[in-house]
């Protein structure tokens, strides 16, 4: 105990002598706990409250007591389990495919796998009715079957996976590309078969990435909104889907406070192990030297039998966002696919204020949210301070949070005075700012612990003060980190649905509410071409950002070369 008191007394004597970083902490910490911890609170306070504001265990009750939201739950979680488990498996089928056997198209398959993510995360499930409805193209067009059982289950379990599946690739293909080939070397000199090798030493190896990634995918998928609000159907009930209709159906916030409580202790408690528990069990095994085991991992046969399956995996995701694409052209999507660009007109006569006012938000909220990452990335990494791993915590902890208890939690904050900010602009705009930063800190961190601290030090023996090492030194170092930040906050802020539809209002609406509101109307070509502008809208800040990274990079070159 003592011991602990003097680290706490050294670290706060420390801090004192630095007055800037105090004011940068203290701001830092009072606005987590205004727009990540205090809606937070006010959805458990509302939740365990009555009409006369004293303590009440009647909303639970009234809950527990109503199987139709018990099943809500209990469906959530089937789906979020089976999400986590088949997303995985897909993912560690792609990653190891491509890691471990030698097939081509390998940049074809990297594409494909990483192109669900810069497309607003239900265009799934709108694709699938598509192509699978009552007037589906496959279903309907090509084998003449109408009862196709799109909505419930199995139509929102593949918008789930395809969805998710990119999260899934991209993590265990890291975790595949660092195992070391020469353990699989090792084991071949020993005699031991292709499959033996893998049972024994690859897949034991990745378990603790599998386990991370699961855990993820649960998060994320028990968080998704859109894709149950258009497949779910009142048959198969989920709970976000729930808590959103006893707000704006019902006009009950209690009982979508408590559906909000019941949604966020599972994704808290798998966000927990995932980070704490899980997260620490990774085993490195990088050598350093060339990856000579690739042929030979895998037997001929296996590899075309690995080809096939990821061939069949890419075509069906291009068919489902290529779907998009057509059905934007079409009069009327299995009625009269004709060609038409009546679509587009009436997307910029209708949609034209809220393409404004989407693009206004994200660029408003993307640089700051980046920036922001950056700084408590930069914070939690480089300084010694009290409350550290609290900061951290909380900072991160909007990445386990459903977007429907955030937005269930905004409205309930900052509804009345003196933070009355309820259908402004500054709402959407801090909403998402503090929801997309946890990606920008975790991409801070990861790159910071790879950058020599030597280099900062240096710095500081010269005369730097904070703010000019983070900006002169630190942040240039970070750069591809910050340009993660930038991209996936933007394109988070542009196809964001579960927080942001109790947020809109007649003065600021999203591209996303629109999609949404032409799907629930039935006009489906319609939703496809706004789909489609928000999508280009993406490709192009990508791609602006690109060139604009290049010329920064090339910049920064030419000036450690003149130096």
């Amino acid at each position: 105990m003592n011991i602990a008191n003097q680290e706490f007394s050294n670290k706060f004597k420390n801090m004192l002598k630095n007055p800037s970083l105090i004011i940068l902490l203290i701001l830092i910490f009072i606005s987590l706990f205004i727009f990540i911890i205090f809606p937070l609170l006010k959805v458990f306070i509302i939740s365990f409250t009555d009409n006369e504001n004293n303590f009440s265990l009647q909303t639970y009750k009234d809950m527990l007591s109503n199987d139709y939201m018990k099943q809500g739950f209990r469906n959530s979680i089937l789906v979020a389990s089976l999400t986590a488990i088949l997303g995985t498996l897909i993912g560690y089928l792609y990653a190891y495919t491509i890691n471990r056997a030698d097939i081509p198209f390998k940049r074809f398959f990297r594409t494909i796998a990483v192109i669900p993510m810069v497309f607003p995360p239900f265009i799934g499930a709108l694709s699938i009715i598509m192509l699978f409805g009552f007037n589906g193209l496959i279903t309907a067009k090509i084998f003449g079957i109408r009862t196709f059982p799109v909505y419930g289950l199995w139509g929102l379990l593949i918008a789930q996976i395809i969805t998710f599946f990119p999260v899934a690739f991209i993590t265990l293909d890291g975790v595949i590309s660092t195992i070391s080939p020469t353990l699989e070397d090792a084991a071949f000199n020993l005699k031991a078969t292709r499959l033996q090798v893998f049972l024994k030493v690859v897949l034991p190896l990745s378990i603790p990435g599998i386990a991370s990634t699961m855990l993820v995918l649960f998060i994320e998928s028990l968080a998704d909104f859109g894709n149950p609000l258009i497949l779910a159907g009142s048959r198969f009930p989920i709970l976000s889907v729930q808590a959103y209709l006893q707000i704006t159906g019902m006009f009950d916030l209690r009982s979508g406070a408590a559906l909000a409580v019941w949604l966020l202790l599972p994704s808290l408690i798998a966000f927990i192990i995932q980070k704490y528990w899980i997260g620490k069990k990774k085993y490195i095994t990088v050598t350093g030297k060339p990856n000579t085991s690739q042929l030979k991992s895998v037997s001929k046969g296996a590899k075309w039998v690995l080809f096939s399956l990821c061939m069949i995996v890419s075509l069906f995701i291009l068919l489902i966002y290529v779907t998009i694409f057509w059905g934007a052209f079409t009069k009327i999507w299995g009625m009269n696919n004709e060609f038409t660009l009546e679509n587009f007109k009436y997307v910029f006569d209708v949609g034209r204020e809220a393409i404004k006012d989407t693009l206004t938000i994200a660029l408003t909220s993307t640089p700051i949210s980046a920036l922001l990452g950056m700084i408590i990335a930069f914070l939690i990494v480089r300084k010694t301070f009290p409350g550290k791993r609290t900061l951290e915590f909380v900072s991160l902890l909007n990445f386990a949070v459903p977007g429907t208890v955030v937005g269930i939690g905004y409205i309930l904050a900052f509804n009345s005075k003196p933070l009355l900010l309820t259908g402004t602009f500054a709402i959407l705009v801090l909403n998402f700012i503090f929801r997309y930063v946890p990606v920008g800190i975790q991409s801070g961190i990861s790159l910071l612990n790879q950058v020599d601290p030597a280099i900062e030090e240096a710095a500081y023996t010269l005369g730097a003060n904070d703010r000019q090492v983070f900006s002169k030194i630190t942040l240039p170092l970070i750069v591809p980190a910050f340009f993660s930040a930038l991209v996936y906050s933007f394109v988070r802020a542009m196809t964001a649905i579960s927080a942001a539809i109790f947020l809109v209002s007649a003065d600021w609406n999203l591209m996303t509410v629109q999609i949404l509101s032409q799907t629930d109307s039935g006009r489906l070509s319609e939703a496809c071409a706004f789909s489609v502008i928000l999508i280009m809208i993406i490709i192009i800040f990508i791609s602006l950002l690109k060139v604009f990274l290049k010329n920064k990079v090339s910049l920064m070159n030419e000036n450690f070369a003149s130096e």
